[in-house]
């Protein structure tokens, strides 16, 4: 499937939590959200991406904004993953790949080539409405949950 674009209406899913809880995109509709697509749980860049939203997770909450990752790992997997780093937001296991494939994220990776569900790194922002209001392609894990804080807050300021 093709990746979706800003102002595209993202697609809708159900997924379980890393605490076993099942929660759908339209369960944050009226919140901003930045769902951040991820190879693997507890691999270095992987690591580094989501220990910078968690580093960085007050300033998305002190304006409402709900952070989920999404990878293909386990529930079992991303459980251990957040309780080894301590992640405040939840961890999403997509193990069958259909929300990958729904967001058009299912690319071959240099770093698993063998496996093509999440070869790239991909954030999108989505709005209130819950459509896409920004995608980022190819994202370098350090710094980018600094670079969507600043994205955030230059579109509501």
């Amino acid at each position: 499937m093709k990746l979706p674009q800003a102002g595209d209406l993202a697609p809708e899913f159900e997924l379980l939590t890393d605490s076993g809880e099942t929660v759908r995109l339209s369960d944050y509709r009226g919140k901003k959200l930045v769902l951040f697509f991820y190879p693997r749980a507890d691999t270095p860049g992987c690591i580094k991406e989501a220990c910078g939203f968690r580093d960085d997770y007050s300033l998305f909450t002190n304006q409402d904004i709900v952070v989920l990752g999404i990878s293909p790992d386990t529930v079992r997997s991303q459980a251990k993953f957040s309780g080894k780093y301590g992640f405040p937001y939840p961890l999403l296991a997509d193990k069958d790949r259909q929300v990958a494939q729904a967001f058009g994220v299912r690319k071959p990776s240099k770093e698993h080539p063998s496996d093509a569900a999440y070869g790239t790194r991909t954030t999108f922002l989505i709005d209130e409405s819950g459509r896409i209001s920004r995608v980022y392609e190819g994202v370098k894990p350090v710094g980018h949950s600094q670079e969507v804080y600043a994205a955030l807050n230059a579109a509501s300021g």
